[in-house]
């Protein structure tokens, strides 16, 4: 019999973090949450965007033992101002075992249900910043600090209780030495000319503190277009930027600004942390954040972000960034570049990639059912 408990102590609550780390203890692909961490994304005194969304937790039992674990989240600001009538669901996890998939997916249907809202989607985070999707290609490949991971019979299950694919997501990768930049610079010459722009660099997180406001704002402009979009707010920008700028190597992070000094691009990358979050094992302290800072100093780096004001879209302003990467890049002796997910049907940013010979690595979906 399987039986479906709500996580509200701090104990349960620790448990629905830790249970991935029984699940995936075998795994050489997996990379686990820092675990003081992935507590406070569920504390509303530590976690702005619960101000506004609703987040309940729930442990699956069978014999006494935990074996599943699910977040039903309601967005607001989604449902009230976007008019998409969903409810989300997402850190979910799971033995293989249907029955628990059912029972856990059932609760979430219930509280759908029971705030009149229309279907399900998951699995999702809060907003387009969090984790995304069910992986579906790409066992093979380690995770990374930005996504989930999980086992193949993921899919079957949500296949077997008949959820439909929503939205597919992209990864993938190239080498350093396959990025031809030689256009990019011409074309990042003729660009900034053309309309005024420059770009800004950094090597300390201070001086790009200033502008960091503007590249929410600009998020904002440059995303509102794709589905499941939900406003990053003034609230949560000081969050944001406490939990990634300080996180993020400053050199990493660059901005394109116009004559105005009105930031008009941005691109993030983070160094690849896969490896050493491995090694901790979701602890910190005492050793664990020498093995982080030695990552910073990694040869691979994953690409986060990369953002557009729509004016400025489609008039080769990517060259600059890329440009400005590339020099990085060169300087630090990286070897590899992979990009977090992207949607399979956002064709614009995927030809922004096509000459630097990407490879395919990973595939994942969310998957949606009518209440």
């Amino acid at each position: 019999m399987i039986v479906i408990k709500k996580a509200i102590s701090k104990k349960e609550i620790k448990q629905f973090v830790m249970f991935p780390f029984t699940l995936y203890k075998d795994s050489k692909c997996w990379v686990p949450p820092i675990i003081s961490e992935e507590i406070k994304v569920f504390d509303k005194n530590t976690n702005p965007v619960l101000q506004n969304a609703d987040a309940q937790l729930f442990l699956a039992y069978k014999n006494g033992e935990i074996v599943g674990r699910v977040a039903a989240i309601i967005n607001w600001l989604e449902v009230r101002n976007n008019g998409s009538n969903k409810i989300r669901f997402g850190w979910m996890d799971m033995i293989d075992d249907i029955e628990v998939t059912k029972a856990l997916l059932d609760e979430v249907k219930s509280i759908g249900k029971s705030h009149n809202l229309s279907y399900m989607e998951g699995p999702i985070g809060f907003s387009n910043l969090d984790k995304v999707g069910v992986l579906t290609y790409g066992y093979d490949e380690i995770g990374t600090m930005v996504s989930w991971y999980n086992h193949p019979y993921y899919v079957d299950h949500f296949n077997q209780l008949k959820f439909k694919v929503e939205k597919e997501y992209l990864e993938h990768k190239h080498l350093f030495s396959d990025i031809l930049i030689a256009d990019s610079n011409r074309l990042e010459t003729v660009i900034k000319k053309r309309y005024d722009l420059r770009s800004l660099d950094f090597n300390k997180t201070k001086d790009l503190m200033p502008y960091a406001d503007k590249m929410f704002d600009l998020f904002n402009q440059s995303y509102a277009s794709l589905s499941s979009f939900v406003e990053i707010t003034d609230i949560q920008k000081a969050f944001l930027k406490k939990k990634f700028l300080n996180f993020i190597n400053p050199e990493y992070i660059k901005f394109v600004v116009n004559s105005a000094d009105e930031l008009i691009a941005f691109g993030i990358v983070m160094p690849s942390f896969s490896e050493a979050l491995q090694k901790i094992k979701g602890r910190l302290f005492p050793f664990g954040i020498f093995h982080i800072l030695k990552a910073k100093k990694s040869k691979k780096v994953n690409f986060y972000l990369i953002g557009v004001h729509p004016e400025y879209q489609k008039k080769g302003v990517h060259s600059i960034i890329f440009s400005a990467f590339h020099k990085t890049f060169q300087e630090k002796g990286i070897i590899e570049c992979r990009r977090t997910p992207e949607l399979a049907d956002n064709v614009a940013i995927q030809k922004l990639w096509k000459n630097f010979n990407p490879v395919l690595i990973k595939k994942r979906c969310t998957f949606k059912k009518e209440l």
